[in-house]
């Protein structure tokens, strides 16, 4: 990690609305600064915000938090990026409009949430130049944020990571959203037992949220580090056989300490025997992390090896994180042309010229959260192209929260999305229709998990969680609208 970006870059600061008007880091990419058009975007909500609270009756922050403060920052995306939100302006004064068009609620899975561990100190170099992100290099950056004033409301903040624990992981998953079942994922460390949230500590928390809840509110990772040889195939038995764990995560990209090289998926030397590992343990999900450069070696993070591994492994299920997209900031002028998503749209060709390949899946977090702020017309040629590839029922949803604060602002984003016409002539791509949001939002996740979708459904509202997001909605929702990972300052 860069020192300079301390001069650059701040954390944890405060939305001005309920869904971003930057690009937000999920500590895996550097962000940008605030396009036009999203400046634009802000503008136009604190107009419209503006203009609502004051007919209302109450300050611009109370309407914010309602209903109406996110139908109005759907109306200010549309404004700029054309029709994409289906959203009406009645929806920013009738409580009782919005919730109509909302519809019965959807039954949420979300592969990919994030906390960090107290614990966590690599609090070294290395850490840093391989990608790994240390707690002191988050301390620093934020106490140094604050220091420069380049963020003014961070000149209260205690300087401590209790904005990413677990604890306020709950609140901003499972009572500021509709999140029905999570699981706990974590970027890398310099050893799998130092990674951010380390395999134990992430079925510990699994397990104590779940029994503290009485139902399955939670699923936890463990790590694969194929590099390591013969001391990775012993530690994933433990995490199989002690922690009970419920797939694995991967970064072909990152180095354990003392290497300086990625690995391939499709590595028959390195990454087989770790499959067949996967397989002999009988916890044959495998997340790896593609896309979104990490590391040292960013073009390990390209998805291409995924194509023979999954034909050499049939059984085993492959879930590409963040779908392979290099990054929203690499979309130049040059799309229009070309239609070309770097990295995802040739996984898309490669795919599609495999088509009995039925054991890959595309998971969304960050590269919607990206895509649907800052270029929302490429987000739905990106959902085009992964439909059309992989098919409806092998994308997966995933938000990276709790980087992105509440999963919500997500959740709402994609439920009012729409696929513009024009691309469904043109492309003949998949309408984003009601059953298609629902295999994406959760149902695709709970087939692939083995979750009984109709039992967590009667189980939830009556478990602990859900009877204290009840109480918490009915005393009146309090949401935070921060944003825990970097933006530009």
């Amino acid at each position: 990690m860069n020192r300079d970006w301390t001069s650059r870059f701040r954390r944890g600061v405060r939305s001005t609305g309920p869904i971003p008007t930057q690009i937000v880091s999920n500590e895996e990419f550097l962000p940008w600064p605030r396009t036009p058009e999203q400046s634009l975007v802000e503008k136009a909500l604190i107009q419209t915000s503006a203009q609502a609270s004051m007919r209302l009756g109450m300050s611009r922050r109370q309407f914010i938090k309602t209903s109406g403060g996110m139908a109005a920052a759907l109306m200010a995306m549309n404004s700029v990026f054309g029709s994409l939100f289906d959203v009406l302006e009645t929806e920013l004064f009738e409580p009782a409009a919005f919730a109509e068009r909302q519809g019965e609620p959807f039954f949420i899975f979300d592969v990919q949430t994030h906390y960090v561990s107290t614990g966590y100190d690599p609090a070294d170099a290395e850490g840093r130049r391989r990608g790994a992100v240390t707690k002191d290099a988050l301390l620093a950056l934020r106490r140094r944020a604050r220091e420069a004033g380049l963020n003014p409301r961070l000149s209260a903040d205690r300087g401590t990571l209790d904005d990413l624990s677990w604890q306020n992981f709950i609140k901003e998953v499972f009572f500021d959203s509709e999140t029905s079942i999570g699981l706990i994922s974590t970027p890398p460390g310099p050893y799998p037992q130092e990674a951010v949230v380390p395999p134990r500590e992430m079925g510990h928390i699994r397990d104590e949220v779940n029994r503290l809840a009485g139902s399955q509110r939670m699923l936890a990772h463990g790590l694969a580090t194929p590099q390591l040889g013969a001391v990775d195939l012993e530690f994933m038995a433990m995490q199989a056989e002690q922690l009970k764990i419920d797939a694995w995560k991967c970064y072909t990209g990152s180095c354990p300490k003392g290497l300086d090289h990625g690995w391939w998926m499709d590595d028959e030397k390195i990454a087989y025997p770790m499959l067949e590992q996967a397989r002999k343990l009988n916890v044959r999900r495998v997340c790896v992390h593609k896309g979104l450069p990490l590391g040292p070696v960013p073009e390990y993070n390209h998805p291409k090896d995924l194509i023979k591994a999954a034909k050499d492994f049939p059984d085993v299920d492959f879930l590409v994180y963040h779908s392979g997209m290099k990054s929203a900031a690499s979309i130049d002028e040059a799309f229009e042309k070309t239609g070309e998503i770097p990295w995802t749209t040739e996984f898309c060709r490669m795919k599609k010229a495999n088509p009995g390949l039925k054991n890959i899946y595309m998971e969304i977090g960050s590269t919607f959260a990206q895509l649907v702020t800052s270029h929302p017309m490429v987000c739905a040629h990106f959902f085009g192209q992964i439909l059309d590839a992989f098919d409806v029922d092998h994308v997966l949803w995933g938000t990276d929260s709790i980087w992105y604060g509440t999963p919500q602002w997500q959740i709402e984003a994609f439920r009012r999305f729409q696929m513009p016409e024009r691309l469904l002539e043109k492309h003949k791509y998949h309408a984003l229709t009601r059953d298609v949001k629902s295999k994406i939002f959760g149902l695709n996740a709970a087939r692939l998990f083995g979750v009984d979708v109709a039992a967590v459904r009667h189980a939830l509202p009556k478990d602990a969680v859900g009877r204290l997001r009840l109480s918490y909605h009915e005393e009146g929702p309090e949401p935070s609208h921060r944003l825990y990972g970097w933006v530009a300052g």
